[in-house]
């Protein structure tokens, strides 16, 4: 990941949220108003590019997406019913602070899924087309850890594992858990920068991925349970280094 003199995303990210519509994230074709502020404002609060307790102004937001605030409004109402976005009214709106209880949930509710797919997907016969995907995936995120790239290590992170519930065919089931598990990835992405964290889980992903192309069920549970258990291990050293945002 980056160099230890350089900033790390997450204080790249701390700095950029005094301004929070100079902390979103830039995107290219969008399909349309509302999915894009609603996409745009989801990652920067998943980033930590929007910190918890940061204050969001529908002005400042729409006038950083182009769009009028009706589709602000409506990726704000989106993300309040996820959780991630607290509405006082006559009040504030303010980014939620990350749950525990309801990370724990989304944890809880990722393993059994993902434990039943990848025991599946190795019971399978082998597919070509499944098998390069996969590999591809992985190449993704190894190209992303190389560059010291954490944000596009994320997303590769997140890409690897929707593969494996389109493969399932259960790619609504990945949109469950994604709506659940803002407080998780928040929580996540907290952890990430730690020293050999990167490392580890892209060994991990490997691990995975030898394992369910091999046609080892159980192994390929261990493989999951492991990647899956690794940020709540370390729950109490990341609430005590970031207090502010629980």
């Amino acid at each position: 990941m980056p160099d230890a003199e350089a900033p790390s995303v997450l204080e790249r990210d701390r700095a950029a949220a005094g301004r929070p519509e100079d902390a979103l994230p830039s995107f290219g074709r969008r399909p349309s108003a509302a999915e894009f502020a609603y996409e745009s404002l989801r990652e920067a609060v998943i980033s930590l590019a929007l910190p918890p307790g940061a204050a969001l102004s529908r002005a400042a937001l729409a006038a950083r997406f182009g769009v009028s605030q009706t589709p602000v409004r409506e990726a704000i109402i989106r993300l309040q019913a996820e959780g991630l976005v607290e509405v006082v009214p006559q009040s504030a709106t303010r980014v939620a602070r990350i749950d525990l209880a309801s990370a724990r949930e989304a944890s809880f509710l990722r393993l059994a899924l993902e434990l039943e797919i990848v025991r599946r997907l190795a019971a399978a016969p082998r597919d070509a087309s499944f098998e390069a995907g996969l590999l591809d995936e992985l190449a993704r995120m190894r190209a992303r850890l190389a560059a010291g790239d954490a944000p596009g290590f994320s997303a590769a992170d997140e890409a690897f594992h929707a593969a494996l519930y389109a493969a399932a065919r259960v790619p609504r089931l990945r949109e469950l858990v994604r709506s659940r598990s803002g407080h998780l990835d928040r929580l996540r992405r907290l952890h990430l920068p730690s020293p050999g964290k990167a490392e580890a889980v892209m060994r991990q992903h490997e691990a995975l991925a030898e394992a369910i192309l091999g046609g080892e069920p159980e192994a390929a549970a261990a493989h999951l349970q492991q990647h899956l258990s690794g940020t709540f291990a370390e729950v109490e050293r990341i609430r005590g280094a970031f207090p502010e945002f629980f």
